[in-house]
């Protein structure tokens, strides 16, 4: 009977564990939602590959970028429109939410994609090329860049039926367009409130995808989010500019830790970490090696400041710091229109450039400032102070020296209680001492 019990029990489980499986079958269509917030980086290009991927894989009606960027990598934004270009699967991306921003490489990615739907009070567009500070280019070299762009986005426009003078515009121009006016250009495909809605209006859409033309079937289909794993969303996030500048500065004091105090090897492998990092995220950012360059000279008037403690150096190094920040992200050499203008917050510059300043001068100049204290404690402080016999010394008994007793011993002869002395020796716990 215990034995039937168990078989039941087992068999009870195992259909409880199936029934979400069954249901999802017989229930029929979803979607996989890839979400994608800030620059389009390596890590971004990866989690929309590996996001396409599943979607091909797992039997989805379409797979769902959510997307609202300012732009980013060129390599990265051409590796994500050659893969959905060449998809099995239909690849739908959803400029969301109100507020959200197709800009640069957000423009080529929205466009490559099957199904163009933006969320009202959004913006696609403004891709044209730009040097530092977001100046416009000029001359030759504007002209290769601008030239080359246009290509590539009306390849993807044409290719997916779009409008491709509006496409070159964005580039050459640097035009942009509500979610309305691009639905009125033909830029994107149809207007959405929400995801629900989305699907709603992509029912009984005709597609042509990689694995041939495909009708989806959306009106009732579940949302099945894929999200960033842990490793692609603490890279992702740390390709901001001011998180950039806090572990670049984070990295540079904590190495002036460990040169100050070397083999305390904690500083140097925290500080090691935080450089490392810094240059990791510097390298999907429009980097300006001039702002590297002067912070990194802002640290080194900061460390020579603490010897020689002068207020001039103490502003110069500050001013530098100022200055290699605000200039960090402003690259003199041209950027792909791909790439977003960024720029550090005036408070974090200031506050940064503020705690910078008070660890140099406060906290690492006291460190410094009492190696040359003299030290105050030990054996050889007590040689030469003066006391009092608390016994007899005949010739060993006790002495008070510096508010302490002390086993002591008489240099030569006897020397009564009460008497003064003055330490000649110390000899492990004990001082050998002379009559004063």
């Amino acid at each position: 009977m215990n034995k039937l019990f168990r078989a039941l029990a087992l068999a009870l489980i195992g259909v409880a564990l199936a029934l979400p499986s069954l249901l999802h079958a017989q229930s029929g269509a979803f979607v996989d939602v890839l979400t994608v917030n800030g620059a389009i980086d390596t890590w971004v290009d990866g989690y929309l590959q590996r996001g396409i991927t599943l979607a091909e894989q797992d039997g989805a009606q379409a797979v769902v970028i959510v997307l609202n960027t300012p732009g980013g990598a060129l390599n990265a934004t051409q590796n994500i429109t050659t893969r959905m270009l060449n998809a099995r699967v239909p690849v739908v991306v959803y400029v969301a939410p109100a507020g959200a921003w197709a800009g640069s490489a957000g423009t080529f990615i929205t466009l490559a994609a099957n199904v163009a739907a933006m969320a009202p009070a959004t913006t696609i567009g403004a891709a044209h090329p730009v040097a530092g500070g977001g100046e416009k280019l000029e001359g030759d070299e504007r002209d290769k860049i601008t030239n080359f762009s246009v290509g590539i986005i009306k390849n993807i426009a044409q290719q997916r039926g779009r409008n491709a003078d509006w496409a070159s515009k964005a580039v050459k121009d640097s035009i942009a367009a509500t979610a309305q006016e691009a639905l009125d250009l033909k830029v994107i495909d149809l207007i959405a409130s929400d995801l629900n809605d989305l699907l709603n209006k992509l029912d009984g859409r005709t597609v042509k995808t990689a694995a041939g033309t495909l009708a989806l079937q959306t009106q009732r289909a579940g949302l099945h989010p894929i999200d960033m794993n842990l490793p692609e969303l603490f890279l992702h996030t740390m390709v901001d500019p001011n998180i950039a500048l806090i572990l670049l500065q984070i990295g540079l004091l904590a190495i002036a830790v460990e040169l100050y105090n070397p083999g305390a090897t904690l500083p140097a492998v925290v500080g090691g970490i935080c450089v490392v990092l810094a240059f990791v995220a510097m390298g999907n950012l429009p980097v300006n090696w001039g702002g590297v360059i002067l912070i990194l000279l802002s640290v080194i008037a900061f460390i020579v400041d603490v010897k020689v403690n002068s207020i001039a150096l103490t502003a110069g190094a500050f001013v530098m710091f100022v200055l290699g920040a605000l200039l960090l992200f402003t690259p003199l050499t041209p950027q792909p229109p791909t790439m977003p203008n960024v720029s550090v917050s005036p408070w974090v510059i200031l506050g940064m450039g503020g705690a910078m300043a008070v660890f140099f001068l406060f906290i690492l100049g006291a460190a410094v400032r009492g190696r040359n204290y003299p030290v105050l404690m030990g054996a050889h402080t007590l040689i030469g102070a003066t006391g009092i016999a608390t016994t007899d010394l005949a010739p060993t008994g006790t002495v008070q020296v510096k508010s302490e007793l002390w086993t002591a011993e008489a240099e030569s002869g006897t020397v009564a209680k009460g008497t003064p002395v003055q330490v000649v020796r110390v000899e492990g716990l004990r001082l050998r001492v002379v009559k004063k």
